[in-house]
């Protein structure tokens, strides 16, 4: 008997047939012996519905009552998936962020899972019920809703799980694991057997857009084994026939790259002709992070003029403006030109057998560079090489680099 936390996106939840075929996967799972826990997000184009109701009454909106609104896709979808056990035999009851419950900070929006009171979710389990949890929800010191941002059913289930010690945590998707890269660019991607941790930390934040990277950070902290799987194939999640994100040390043989990822998202910023002197990043970056912008890949280069330095950085495309803003404001840079562009596209290569191989690095610059591809900027960790490109160059490069590491070759 395996303890089960069982997550349902969006596709997998998108109508009542579709939540009646994963009732149909728990009852399986319940059948087998299986104690589970179903996390559920909002039906498929809910949420997109509720955030335009609160566009259409204000476009600067309280995010205390923004959290209540959105939050109502998943709690219907909670209701309805206990439902539908019950009509499968099942004895099952759904329970609201705020009835287990499950604490967050009070960041309304964007909140953090601080943690969960998991003594009567064992008590129910322990009775035979299977417990149907809306995702994307907690409940702040003071009382109110609050949603941990988009994807976060992801790390409603995997905080649940760490807190209940789960055998492990499932993922139903529209997809039946993660790739080696996206098969919408790559018709020979192939789908991986076995993730670590730090790799799917990697690719989350790079642009694959399977699990969200809170979620991955809190398994790998907690050693929770995740599945990505497919909800729309026959299988079910003990049948391991999806993806598993696990330690590193679990994985027998290591790719020195696991997968190429591409990522749309972005914007790239220069600073130009400002004094180079000692602490003037901090005054740039300091104000930007108390404004919650996330800066990713950074360099600094001396001036045309050898007298400044510039600074390119890049930001979500999202939150570009307010990052020009947040430096129009800044007494240090009130003569400083920007420059911006959002017409360019990130590519990554990742893999923890990096930390053992060389030349992974210069393989992927003499591939781009043989593909007639300018690199723009270049960021690097141990197991991750990311470069920005023109972005009309973006799918060229991810096909061009799959097929030279090897990717595209089925494993034997």
């Amino acid at each position: 008997m395996a303890l089960i936390v069982a997550k349902f996106g969006g596709t997998s939840v998108a109508d009542t047939e579709r939540i009646e075929a994963a009732a149909a996967k728990v009852m399986r799972e319940v059948k087998a012996g299986h104690k589970v826990v179903v996390v559920v997000s909002a039906m498929s184009g809910v949420t997109n519905q509720l955030v335009g109701h609160c566009d259409a009454i204000s476009k600067v909106y309280d995010l205390r009552e923004y959290d209540v609104v959105v939050s109502s896709g998943e709690q219907a979808t909670a209701g309805l998936m206990a439902m539908a056990l019950q009509e499968v035999g099942v004895q099952a009851r759904s329970w609201l962020g705020w009835q287990i419950p499950i604490h967050t900070n009070d960041m309304h929006g964007k909140a953090r899972v601080i943690d969960v009171d998991a003594d009567e979710l064992h008590k129910r389990l322990d009775a035979g019920e299977v417990i149907v949890v809306p995702g994307f929800q907690g409940v702040t010191k003071e009382n109110r809703i609050a949603t941990l941002g988009r994807g976060g059913s992801d790390t409603t289930a995997v905080a649940l799980a760490a807190a209940l010690a789960a055998d492990r945590c499932d993922i139903y998707t529209d997809v039946n694991g993660v790739y080696t890269a996206d098969p919408r660019i790559v018709e020979k991607a192939q789908k991986i057997d076995k993730v670590s941790y730090e790799e799917m930390m990697e690719l989350a934040s790079l642009g694959t857009k399977v699990l969200q990277i809170r979620s991955v950070e809190i398994a790998m902290n907690k050693e929770v084994p995740v599945q990505v799987l497919s909800s729309f194939e026959d299988t079910i999640g003990s049948n391991l026939p999806g993806t598993l994100v696990t330690r590193e040390e679990d994985i027998m043989e290591k790719q020195t790259v696991s997968g190429v990822a591409c990522s749309r998202d972005d914007a790239k910023i220069t600073v130009l002709d400002v004094p180079d002197r000692p602490g003037l990043a901090a005054k740039l970056f300091t104000p930007l992070a108390d404004a919650a912008i996330n800066i990713d890949m950074i360099v600094q280069n001396v001036s045309s003029d050898g007298q400044g330095t510039d600074m390119t950085f890049t930001v979500s495309r999202g939150e570009s403006t307010r990052a020009l803003e947040v430096i129009g404001n800044l007494e240090e840079f009130k003569d400083a030109s920007l420059l911006t562009a959002d017409n360019v596209a990130k590519i990554s290569v990742v893999g923890i057998g990096m930390v053992s191989h060389h030349g992974v690095a210069s393989k992927m610059f003499a591939t781009l560079a043989e593909k007639g591809i300018n690199i723009q900027v270049i960021s690097t960790s141990e197991i991750k090489i990311s470069v920005l490109v023109d972005e009309e160059y973006a799918e060229l490069a991810v096909r061009a680099l799959h097929e030279a590491y090897g990717l595209s070759q089925e494993a034997a």
